[in-house]
């Protein structure tokens, strides 16, 4: 089954029994996320720790994360992220101009 998850950038993440995470975000909001929601660390992230949780626990919980970085997760692993985008290019008129005299034979 795919899920759908969010990276959110914590300031920290304790283990507090053998099912349930304690998350606190930068703002101070916290959150108790069940392990089975988590989906482990986004290595990526460099500058604080960030982790894989799914969008549908963070939709039950004030925790603060943002929608910016997702992926979706089948099995415990990363599938790949496609992103399709369109480009229509404006209509333009043509130019029309006449050739300058020196320039031609």
């Amino acid at each position: 089954m795919k899920i759908k998850c969010y990276s959110v950038r914590l300031e920290f993440m304790h283990s507090i029994s053998p099912k349930c995470y304690k998350a606190v975000a930068f703002d101070g909001s916290e959150a108790l996320i069940p392990k089975s929601q988590v989906m482990g660390r986004d290595w990526s992230v460099s500058k604080s720790e960030a982790w894989w949780i799914s969008e549908w626990i963070l939709g039950k919980v004030n925790l603060q994360h943002s929608n910016k970085k997702a992926a979706w997760f089948e099995d415990g692993r990363m599938l790949p992220t496609y992103e399709k985008k369109i480009h229509r290019p404006e209509r333009k008129e043509p130019v029309i101009s006449k050739p300058k005299q020196k320039l031609l034979r």
